[in-house]
């Protein structure tokens, strides 16, 4: 079924079958684009590479044809290029990732399947997208607290996470300001039906109304 349009007999690639290979690479690359620009917050430039990368990488795949020395070369600069970029958001690698697997599809000629698979992959990125499904607990935030440095924080706000949070615990403990202050993170599940404005002002007394944060879960290290 999933069958390759390429004549593998033939001592050259049809114009036909590449243009073919073409256009459905162009047509594929905008549907993950317009998808990528539907569920995240993206510019321009991200979508037009986006949707002309399927091409470039089935023309990379019909230029290599197997020809040992010619893949090894093609390897090495896709690493340069992964080296001197700036990688991105989970949604942005996602989306690379599958704009290179439909221009490897089509640069093996398995139209029917790029055009399957990537039917299937959109419907799964707007439902997982748009419904809760796969969503985390609103309750599990991320609390960053700021204490000076003489306020001998191990056990400090014990009694308001009783109070506020069902779970928490400290991840992280940095210096900040020459070491006048300390920067402490927690995974913290807030309790159903609390007032997070009181929640934070109870520990702005504590830490001397430095700054507090409470932020969805992070899912980066912070150096």
């Amino acid at each position: 079924m999933f069958n390759t349009i390429f004549d593998s007999t033939a001592t050259g690639l049809d114009i036909t079958t590449v243009l073919i290979s073409a256009a459905v690479a162009l047509v594929l690359g905008v549907v993950v684009a317009i998808t990528h620009m539907k569920t995240s917050r993206t510019t321009k430039s991200f979508a037009i590479t986006l949707a002309t990368l399927p091409l470039l990488v089935m023309a990379v795949m019909i230029m290599i044809n197997g020809n040992l020395g010619t893949s090894i070369a093609i390897l090495g600069a896709f690493s340069l290029i992964r080296f001197r970029s700036i990688q991105g958001d989970a949604k942005e690698l996602l989306s690379v990732f599958f704009v290179m697997m439909i221009g490897l599809a089509l640069g093996m000629g398995h139209v029917l399947f790029a055009v399957v698979i990537t039917a299937i992959a959109v419907a799964a990125i707007l439902i997982f997208s748009f419904t809760h499904f796969l969503e985390p607990n609103a309750l599990n935030r991320t609390l960053k607290i700021v204490v000076p440095e003489d306020l001998d924080y191990s056990g400090a706000f014990d009694e308001i996470f009783k109070k506020y949070c069902k779970k928490s615990e400290l991840t992280k403990t940095k210096t900040m300001n020459m070491g006048s202050l300390y920067k402490l993170t927690y995974d913290v599940t807030l309790k159903r039906g609390i007032k997070e404005k009181e929640f934070l002002d109870e520990i702005r007394v504590k830490n001397c109304n430095l700054k507090v944060m409470l932020n969805q879960p992070e899912t980066e290290k912070e150096m």
